[in-house]
């Protein structure tokens, strides 16, 4: 029976139940709880330092008003960053391969951004479908495109995130297989091909943190726009 390089994006099962509900569930139970304490262990501070770095990061352009959005967006950096990381070792499922989680994580928060700008400030949500100076005649064709544009955000925050760990992961299965096939021909090869193996699983750790921060910036910058 031949397996196609499809079938690590399948959601595993367990008699017949999805297990995608575990995976997305298990990163949460991994992170260390704060004790009530005022000196508390490395890891816990290393943590407490990059999620204070990263929001700090995340608001600079955004108002007192979108600072209500800072415990959601820092726990969705973390929530997507930590699922990424997990999907690089091997036998395990990474759920953000699944357009279908990405976009359910990506319409919601997007649509939330849209009606907060119609509810706070309508006129200046809809002074962006048309760009000020606008020639009359080209009046109705700019508001179309702008709203098409608008319509397209969400797919293309989880289409981004899909397409790139996706690419990444049939990548490395591409090699990690051609490293198999040529280890008893030739040796010298199959090694040169392990070092590129490595070096690309150096870049997808890269790639797994980098589109995760680029998802939740797009994020803020939509709130920006809104708020």
């Amino acid at each position: 029976m031949m397996v196609s390089f499809f079938d690590q994006f399948a959601s595993p099962s367990f008699l017949g139940l999805p297990l995608i509900s575990v995976a997305i569930a298990l990163p949460w139970i991994m992170f260390p709880t704060p004790p009530a304490r005022w000196v508390n262990n490395r890891l816990i501070t290393l943590q407490t330092w990059f999620i204070n770095r990263f929001t700090n990061q995340l608001l600079l352009p955004l108002n007192v008003g979108g600072h209500k959005w800072a415990l959601l967006l820092t726990s969705l950096m973390v929530f997507l960053i930590t699922i990424n990381m997990l999907g690089l070792l091997p036998y395990t499922f990474t759920p953000t391969t699944q357009l279908s989680l990405n976009m359910g994580l990506a319409v919601p928060l997007w649509l939330a951004t849209v009606i907060i700008g119609l509810r706070y400030q309508p006129t200046t949500a809809l002074g962006h479908l048309l760009p000020e100076g606008t020639p009359i005649p080209l009046i109705p064709v700019l508001i179309i495109i702008e709203t098409i544009s608008l319509f397209i955000r969400p797919l293309a925050l989880g289409v981004r995130l899909t397409a790139n760990l996706t690419a990444g992961h049939l990548l490395i299965q591409l090699i990690a297989t051609a490293v198999f096939v040529l280890m008893p021909m030739m040796p010298t090869v199959a090694i040169l091909t392990a070092t590129v193996l490595f070096l690309l699983t150096l870049l997808e750790v890269a790639v797994a943190m980098i589109q995760a921060y680029v998802f939740v910036l797009l994020l803020s910058l939509y709130l920006q726009e809104n708020v």
